[in-house]
């Protein structure tokens, strides 16, 4: 088991790291008219234009969220005077509510793709997949949320540190070893999500200069 361990917390991340950075190169100059969003409103537009602000929405305020929880370490906190019971009740705040619209966000845009034939035959096999594992890990971590409100375990004794170690090159696997298996979950899905992100649509929001976000709208006139 002591592979399995080492494998998952001290090799996959630099795996998924390697192949999310190495393939998003490769497909941006080797492959760069495939660098799209593949938008699909002119196949189904009144459900995607709710669907996919709520699963941004969600998306922005989880990220923010892990950013608060993991990137910033358990002493400054301490050093701000934020207690644990302080922290905890902050973090359900808003960790609940972000979790449930990416959630709905992304179950919507789920059965988008499958109830609508027309958007199920234009979905590529990675974008599938890549809606699976975005499931898995959206699942996996409001299931960790809900299941841990009381605040019995302390993630960012653990995993924050661990997130941390992986940065400076320095993996401390040991931390992760008796975590909650739904904390694992969570952790191995993402990881696999960052393997997938080059070869899927995903790519489109390293896009830069963020043109997109202050073009103007594409309009499909009907015949």
């Amino acid at each position: 088991m002591d592979w399995i361990n080492r494998f998952l917390w001290e090799a996959l991340p630099y795996i998924a790291l390697t192949v999310l950075i190495l393939g998003t190169i490769l497909r941006y100059f080797f492959a760069e008219h495939t660098w799209t969003s593949k938008s699909s409103e002119f196949l189904e537009k009144r459900q995607m234009k709710y669907a996919t602000p709520l699963f941004h929405f969600g998306l922005l305020m989880t990220f923010g969220g892990h950013v608060l929880g993991i990137l910033i370490p358990l002493s400054v906190y301490v050093a701000l005077g934020v207690s644990e019971k302080q922290y905890h009740m902050m973090a359900l705040s808003g960790g609940l509510p972000a979790g449930a619209i990416i959630l709905v966000g992304l179950l919507w845009l789920i059965w988008r793709r499958i109830a609508i034939d027309r958007l199920c035959v234009n979905t590529s096999f990675m974008d599938k997949v890549i809606l699976v594992l975005l499931l898995c890990t959206v699942l996996s971590g409001y299931t960790a949320t809900l299941t841990n409100m009381g605040g019995a375990f302390h993630y960012r004794e653990s995993i924050a540190p661990w997130f941390r170690s992986l940065w400076l090159g320095d993996p401390q696997s040991q931390l992760m070893v008796h975590i909650p298996f739904i904390y694992k979950v969570h952790m191995v899905s993402w990881m696999l999500v960052a393997i997938c992100f080059p070869f899927t649509r995903l790519v489109h929001c390293l896009s830069l200069p963020f043109e997109y976000l202050f073009r103007r709208d594409i309009i499909y006139r009907r015949r």
